[in-house]
């Protein structure tokens, strides 16, 4: 990796850096993410339960990351 490029991207305001993040975590083919651990496969089957017994607790991702970056500043 290029770290003059990397140092200056470390050097954004968090809000560039977290829109950077977002931009390069989509950019990424579901065919080469890595595969779910064991953990993490039985934490989204615990989360899909809960949320077949109380579909209105969900959050629209939209709300979620505008608290997120809420927090950030």
């Amino acid at each position: 990796m290029n770290k003059a490029l990397l140092k200056e991207l470390m050097d954004l305001p968090p809000a560039e850096r977290l829109q950077l993040a977002e931009e390069l975590w989509d950019s990424i083919e579901p065919q080469d993410l890595p595969p779910l651990t064991d953990e993490q496969f039985k934490e989204i089957e615990r989360d899909w339960a809960d949320h077949k017994r109380d579909p209105s607790s969900a959050v629209p991702w939209e709300e979620v990351r505008s608290w997120l970056r809420s927090r950030l500043k």
